[in-house]
């Protein structure tokens, strides 16, 4: 008896549903034929779900295009930065030589003093044989 009460209450709103719809002036055209009615009212439901799926996809599809796009737009824009660093700085070179000069002896020292911090000492009886 439940079951069965459940299927007519199922099938009573499945009714009201369907006619709700106002399908009095609803009249769908697929090639040379017209649907009006119920059943244009449904094929349009369909059809407009449909497109609205396909719409959905398509805009997921953008939506990864443009991320892969502007990704690579950046990494572009990053080289292009790059490479006007480097053009800035090779046509400011000439003007930065005076500083450039004093900041090199000064790398040289500092380099010459830690090959000679690091390098091993060797004790005074290991440097016969490590001469032999």
């Amino acid at each position: 008896m439940k079951k069965l009460l459940t299927i007519a209450l199922i099938f009573l709103l499945a009714i009201a549903a369907w006619s709700s719809i106002d399908t009095s002036d609803m009249i769908v055209h697929i090639g040379d034929e017209e649907f009006d009615g119920p059943l244009g009212a449904l094929l349009g439901l369909v059809f407009g779900g449909m497109g609205l799926v396909i719409a959905a996809v398509v805009m997921v599809c953008v939506a990864v295009f443009l991320g892969f796009l502007f990704a690579g737009l950046g990494i572009l824009m990053l080289t292009g930065l790059v490479l006007l660093a480097i053009v800035l700085v090779a046509v400011m070179s000439p003007l930065m030589l005076p500083l450039l000069i004093p900041a090199g002896i000064i790398w040289f020292f500092v380099a010459r003093n830690r090959k000679h911090k690091d390098a091993p000492q060797l004790p005074a009886k290991d440097v016969e044989h490590a001469a032999v």
